[in-house]
């Protein structure tokens, strides 16, 4: 593996000295700056001071496992990176290289659309990454950019197909679990976590070993991020919790995937919604990063002069062709000699993608419509069309693209040392961690879970005083049969309340499900253990406040399996509610379909209409036998009148099964209850196992179409 030295001395020419900014600052550096004494005057290229030529020079063994570095010192600056910190001259620094070389040939990627051919998101894209550097993908939206990513990562959804070949350290093969890391651009983190705890459970989730192990790695990402200051601070962003600020939310997300100390690392959008202040910190700690060996790959819209200096090479896409590839200065040499030299004051980025985005038609338009009336208003005149197919053509005839094909030929005909798969965490570990993160939160977010506790006993309150005082008469059983309907149903309404917590756990299990940090069963399983204690805290406190305001039997078993069979159908609602939101994916539609769903439920639930009265098709079969409502309505009134009697008159008596033979539909068998409660276990573990089943076949392609319709939502708003 070789380095390729900046060439953009060889690219200067006479034609472009007036007009290329390349020809007028050093090429081992883009940073434009005034000298002393100078700050009233305008900005130009010639105020920039004058450094030596210091490139470094970066040597890897055959063997890949080390890497020299000939820092410069304090005076000079090295090519596209801040001034490093004072060493002394030609002193050399050997340290581990984490990286891994990365080169793709004649990649192509198409995604099935609503055309009767497929769609080219990607055509024939050649280029490298090697450890230790920064390779940026830029251009407009909807140029490929993220779809490219992707590819190289081995993350195309499934209506994508990828052409071409793609080496990792000269072989074809896949690159295994811990050996990459893939940063999104927009990760769920979470809010009632501090960053310290965010990344030690992450760590617990990836890496095996023991936990004092693990504590050293987190500490070591926590420096190599620069979240030092941040790390006992709460993420935050919900709850009414004041969270971080973006800068730092997107850091935390990358220093997740640090944690496995992976070879390369691939970041779509790293400075997504980052002010100007975090952009520039961002990217120094990133180079940072780059310069301990890791390979850097990343998508980026546009970005400001010292950002761009900050870059090793540059891949320029434009409706999916490559422009260019290469060096950051040879791209700005490269434009000129295509007859688009970015002029003086603008930054590289923005010229970049002012040639070649075709959306600045429109604006052009706009812009010659004001000229008429108002004078001249702007100088653009470039058909951006024309401008793409000059620009390609320019580069696939340069030395440019040469030495692309030649670095490719380079790295692909030798093999490296192959990637290892990392070693990961037991799925006890996972379930265990995934818990205790569980109780954690729940135990901190007071909106999504505190507050719904309140609200449960608020209910039961209310509905225990509007009927309390009903005696034990026979005229009380269906004022009574109707309390305990009322308290059922609406508690189960109220489940309605987590649905913005569900939807928060489904977004944080498919991002760790992505990088293979926790599948499906084991996501379940720990959230069905963490959420056990805080139902049954629901359901004792609920049942109590109601159980007496209503003079129910006071008996201790009796309360009991009143206590047990609401916490089943707090269980089955809590599953159902998992269901819905896990289909819909967002939350209007999760709350209207759930409430929906319960309406339809309540209904049935035989109440308003005696079971074996419902209309045959539908509503008794299958809707009334689905509604837990049910059960759950049945089983609490055979625990409080199976084996009671009433007076009638005098004389006569009759039982309690014949006094609500009339109201609800229930049976005389003294075993029913059990049997009601032992359909609502069963109903509880059914919705599991739909949702278990749903996270593994649906999840990841109703997931893929969700991201689409809020990138095409957010380029419709830029727009």
């Amino acid at each position: 593996m070789e380095e390729i030295h900046s060439q953009s001395d060889q690219y200067m020419s006479p034609s472009s000295t007036t007009s290329s900014p390349a020809s007028r600052v050093p090429s081992s550096n883009f940073f434009y700056l005034r000298k002393p004494g100078a700050l009233r005057q305008p900005i130009s290229f010639e105020d920039s001071p004058v450094w030596d030529e210091t490139d470094i020079e970066v040597k890897v063994d055959e063997g890949g496992d080390s890497i020299n570095a000939a820092s410069p010192s304090l005076s000079k600056i090295n090519s596209g990176s801040l001034p490093s910190p004072s060493l002394p001259e030609r002193e050399v620094i050997t340290r581990k290289i984490a990286g891994a070389s990365i080169a793709w040939k004649d990649l192509t990627v198409t995604k099935n659309g609503k055309r009767k051919y497929s769609d080219k998101v990607v055509k024939s894209s050649h280029g490298y990454a090697l450890p230790g550097t920064m390779t940026v993908i830029m251009g407009p939206a909807k140029s490929g950019k993220s779809t490219l990513l992707r590819a190289l990562a081995g993350r195309l959804p499934d209506s994508a197909r990828m052409y071409g070949e793609v080496f990792v350290n000269g072989t074809k093969r896949h690159m295994p679990y811990g050996s990459y890391g893939y940063v999104d651009r927009e990760t769920t983190l979470i809010g009632p976590l501090t960053v310290r705890e965010f990344l030690y459970y992450s760590a617990l989730l990836q890496l095996p070993g023991f936990f004092c192990q693990k504590r050293s790695v987190v500490e070591d990402v926590i420096d190599a991020m620069s979240l030092g200051d941040y790390a006992n601070k709460l993420i935050g962003g919900h709850c009414f919790m004041r969270g971080l600020r973006s800068g730092e939310r997107r850091r935390i997300s990358i220093a997740r995937e640090l944690v496995m100390s992976p070879h390369i690392l691939f970041i779509d959008e790293p400075l997504y919604h980052l002010d100007s202040v975090s952009t520039l910190l961002m990217m120094v700690t990133l180079k940072k990063l780059a310069n301990s060996g890791c390979t850097l790959i990343f998508t980026i819209c546009q970005s400001s002069t010292e950002v761009f200096g900050l870059f090793d090479r540059i891949c320029l896409l434009s409706n999916g062709k490559t422009l260019f590839f290469g060096e950051t200065l040879a791209c700005l040499q490269h434009f000129s000699n295509a007859g688009f030299p970015c002029p003086i004051m603008q930054s590289p980025s923005d010229h970049f993608l002012r040639a070649i985005n075709t959306e600045f038609d429109r604006i052009i338009t706009m812009c010659k419509s004001w000229q008429d009336n108002h004078g001249d208003l702007s100088s653009v005149t470039m058909d951006t069309a024309v401008a793409i197919r000059t620009i390609e053509a320019t580069y696939r005839s340069s030395e440019d693209a040469a030495a692309v094909e030649s670095m490719i030929t380079k790295l692909t005909e030798k093999e490296g040392p192959s990637l290892k798969r990392k070693g990961m965490a037991g799925n006890v570990t996972r379930v265990a961690v995934l818990t205790w993160r569980s109780l954690l939160v729940m135990s901190r977010e007071w909106k999504y879970y505190w507050l719904r506790l309140i609200l449960y006993m608020f209910l039961a309150l209310c509905i225990g005083t509007v009927f309390s005082g009903l005696g034990h008469s026979l005229s009380s059983v269906m004022t009574r049969a109707a309390a305990i309907f009322v308290f059922v149903s609406f508690t189960s309404l109220l489940g309605v309340t987590g649905v913005p917590s569900q939807l928060k756990e489904i977004k944080i299990y498919t991002g760790e499900e992505s990088n293979k940090h926790a599948g499906a069963f084991v996501f379940l399983l720990g959230q069905l253990i963490a959420s056990l204690p805080f139902l049954f805290l629901i359901s004792i406190s609920s049942s109590l406040v109601f159980y007496f305001l209503i003079g129910l039997r006071n008996e201790f078993s009796l309360l009991m399996y009143f206590v047990l069979n609401f916490f089943a159908c707090l269980l089955v609602n809590e599953g159902l509610l998992l269901l819905v939101a896990s289909i819909c994916q967002n939350i209007f539609w999760s709350i209207l379909s759930f409430l929906s769903i319960h309406v339809i439920m309540m209904l049935s639930a035989g109440y308003f209409r005696i079971r074996s009265a419902l209309p045959g098709p539908a509503w008794m079969y299958p809707i009334s036998y689905i509604a837990f409502h049910t059960y759950s309505i049945q089983g609490l009134l055979e625990n409080e009148y199976i084996g009671t009697s009433f007076a009638v008159g005098q004389v006569r008596t009759i039982s309690g099964y014949e006094a609500l033979e009339n109201v609800y539909d229930i049976s005389e068998d003294s075993n029913s209850k059990w049997k009601n409660l032992l359909v609502l276990f069963v109903m509880a573990v059914a919705y599991k196992v739909l949702v278990f089943i749903l996270l593994k076949c649906c999840i990841r392609k109703n997931l893929c179409i969700h991201k689409l319709f809020l990138c095409n939502q957010n380029t419709n708003n830029h727009r």
